[in-house]
């Protein structure tokens, strides 16, 4: 397995009313990730190439492909020269499922909500997150604040989307970057259920707007709450009020609006300056 550099310095030209110089930028990299179980490409995604065990655990858990990290016998990252392969080797009952759900499909399976079957599965009933974690309204207020400080890959380049788990009175416990919101979702989801952390027990902090795919991979991964710094869509928000998972968003500078199931947040544990 090669390893592959997440950023790249690049030359360029910063070019103003008054004229133009020549610059040096540290920008991310993207690779092709080919996401293989049992042999057969589900699904090949422009990524940062890093933490590639967590995306594919992650993935396999927010797409519904398994429902537990134990459904996964092996699994093995391959470099090539243009890009990378995450095998992934199921358990055979699991297996199984997985090849019949290959056949019902239309076509092959991409980013968002490509390769599904019909109109009706883009908006497919998700599971119901029924946790009780609570959470302080100083959880909320400070989490995207808590997950600016764990992402070396934004500093560098200014150009990275992240998601971070934060779980009550402790802040940002883990954090996965990506240059693509839903990578990095995935990359989170992938780490914590390595890591063996439920996120039944806190929620997912994201720097981008909440779409409905974001809110679906939320669902299925059993988290109660998300958080994020721009603003939910409509659909996404009726969709989170639905599965029961609270919403916070425009989290930043000590504030933030409050949707679906406020009761988590404003029944919380007292806020401590």
């Amino acid at each position: 397995m090669m390893d592959r550099p997440l950023s790249r310095s690049m030359p360029g030209r910063a070019v103003h009313a008054d004229g133009q110089v020549a610059v040096a930028r540290s920008l991310p990299e993207e690779s092709p990730v080919a996401l293989v179980f049992d042999g057969t490409t589900q699904a090949v995604m422009m990524a940062t190439p890093g933490d590639i065990a967590d995306f594919a655990v992650g993935f396999a858990l927010s797409e519904g492909i398994i429902s537990s990290i134990t459904e996964i016998e092996a699994f093995e990252e391959v470099s090539h020269d243009r890009g990378i392969e995450a095998r992934l080797w199921l358990r055979a009952d699991r297996s199984k499922r997985l090849l019949a759900r290959r056949r019902a499909m239309a076509g092959p399976v991409g980013c968002g909500l490509c390769g599904i079957e019909s109109l009706d599965q883009a908006l497919r009933p998700l599971p119901k997150v029924d946790a009780t974690t609570v959470l302080s309204r100083l959880d909320v207020a400070r989490a995207t604040d808590a997950l600016s400080r764990l992402q070396p890959l934004r500093d560098q380049t200014r150009a990275t989307h992240a998601a971070g788990f934060l779980q009550p009175g402790k802040g940002v416990v883990v954090a996965r970057e990506d240059v693509g919101r839903h990578n990095a979702l995935d990359k989170l989801i992938g780490a914590l259920a390595q890591a063996g952390t439920a996120p039944a027990t806190g929620a997912f902090v994201l720097t981008s707007r909440l779409s409905v795919e974001l809110v679906q991979k939320c669902a299925f991964a059993g988290c109660p709450a998300l958080i994020a710094a721009s603003a939910p869509t409509s659909t996404a928000l009726r969709l989170a009020d639905e599965a029961g998972i609270t919403v916070a968003a425009f989290s930043r500078d000590g504030g933030f609006d409050l949707y679906a199931h406020p009761e988590r947040v404003l029944s919380g544990v007292a806020d401590v300056a």
